[in-house]
Order: C-alpha cells, then structure tokens, then sequence
C-alpha cells in the first residue's frame, strides 16, 4: 500500500534500534527522509548505516533542552520535520512502588514522559507552519494495564496516553495528528534482557524463561510468542500516513491481547 508521504521528513527517538530502528526502515521504504537521535553516536551510525534511503541522524539526550534545541535546530536546518515519532523510552527500577526512591521516579519521568512534551513542543511549529503533521508516541501495555512492580514505568506511560490525548484535540485543526501505539512484549534487547534475567533466576533456558513469562504474567497473550518489531512498526508507519488522515487522539494496541479490558 502507498501511505502517500513519500518526500515527507521525519525525526525518530531512541532510533539506535528496536521499534524505532524498525519503525525508520518502513518509513525510508515508503520514500520518508529520516533523521535519527538517540543518546550513542556509535549507535546511531550504525543504525542509519542498515537502512537503505536518506538519513541522518544526531546524538541528543532528550532530557537536556540545550540538546533538544540543537536537534530542532538540524532538523529545521533541513526543511524541517513533517513526522515524529517517539519511541524514546527507558524501564526504570522494578519493584515495591512505596519502596522506590522519588529519584527513580524523577529519572524515568524525565525519559518517558517529559522528553515527549519537550521534543513535540520544540517541533510542533514546524507541522503547523505546513499544515501537515503527524505525531506517534510509542506508550505501553502498562499505560492502561499497570503491573504491580513496574510502578514507575506505568505512570510515566500513562502519563504520556493521557498528555496525546489533549494534544490531539489542540492541534487537529491545524492539520497535525496524534496518537500514540501500545506495545507488549515485543522482541527488543528491552524485553531480552528480562527474559536473560528470568533465565538466570530460574536456572532455564531463555525459551522456557520466555514461555513460563507467558503463562504466568500475560496469560491474555493467546498468539503464545513475543511480538516483532516489525508488526509494531507496520502500525506506526500508518499512523505516520496520508492514509490514516481521519484517526487522531486514538491508542492503537499491537499486544497480541495482553490487555484484556476493551477500555482504553
């Protein structure tokens, strides 16, 4: 299918890899000129190195606003953006949800939420000067699905759902659209390094750590396997398109049915 953005600019966070890497690869085979930020340099030109069209990519470390300037800037530098995608992201501490510090919190509230309000205010003027824009933030299952000992992730996710939601019904009439894509256990060196973890904790291989993790924390999950990159970024692609022109404010789940509310 032709998503009609072939020409169009778009700026991709956490770019190194996982969804977001996959996510700039169907955006560059639909004829998208992509630019790439994540934290490593290193990374990033490796990242842009595996994907066959135009891109470019800077290092940025989205909590900082000095750096968030200076990446307006390259990309404005460039004719400035059409899309943005935000997949920047990090875990955080796990555990009791009273026992972690106001710290850790903070931390993981810094990544995943406020880098979003940040990046989008930044480069939000350079949709509504063309009149196009979209805008895909990538949350969680845990946004609506919280888990007891991911505390300080769930909020930030939430937060971010929440924050989409409003900015949608502001900036429709200016031709700019948002929504936001749920992942759950998706197959990124995030959820490999649980699942190595788990095997290590229970003396199994990283196939069974991955299946027991199935059966016994997302018994939702009927496909019965993690999920690829691949199919999460299919998804963000369309959110990114001419094609998806009537859908803003809207969460779109690629869950395998981990969630099992029908409630967003």
């Amino acid at each position: 299918m032709d998503l009609k953005i072939k020409g169009k600019h778009a700026l991709v966070t956490g770019g190194s890899g996982g969804l977001a890497l996959a996510a700039a690869r169907d955006l560059v085979a639909e004829g998208v000129t992509v630019t790439l930020t994540d934290l490593d340099e290193g990374e990033l030109k490796d990242a842009a190195g595996s994907l066959d069209g135009d891109v470019a990519y800077m290092a940025a470390d989205l909590t900082d606003t000095d750096h968030i300037e200076r990446l307006r800037a390259f990309v404005a530098d460039a004719g400035g953006i059409d899309i943005l995608v935000h997949a920047a992201g990090v875990t955080g501490k796990k555990g009791d949800p009273l026992e972690m510090t106001d710290e850790e919190y903070h931390r993981v509230w810094e990544t995943n939420f406020l880098s979003a309000v940040r990046v989008i205010r930044a480069m939000m003027p350079q949709m509504t000067d063309k009149g196009w824009g979209r805008i895909v933030c990538v949350t969680s299952e845990n946004a609506v699905q919280p888990y007891e000992d991911e505390a300080v992730y769930n909020t930030s996710k939430a937060a971010l759902l929440n924050f989409i939601k409003g900015l949608a019904q502001v900036y429709a009439p200016h031709g700019v659209l948002a929504n936001t894509v749920a992942p759950a256990f998706i197959e990124t060196p995030m959820t490999d390094y649980m699942m190595d973890m788990r095997s290590e904790e229970l003396g199994v291989s990283k196939q069974e750590a991955v299946e027991s993790f199935l059966k016994e924390e997302r018994p939702f999950l009927k496909i019965g396997r993690r999920g690829q990159p691949e199919e999460v970024s299919a998804v963000i692609a369309l959110l990114c398109s001419d094609r998806a022109s009537f859908v803003t404010g809207s969460a779109y789940r690629v869950d395998g049915g981990a969630v099992a509310t029908m409630n967003t």
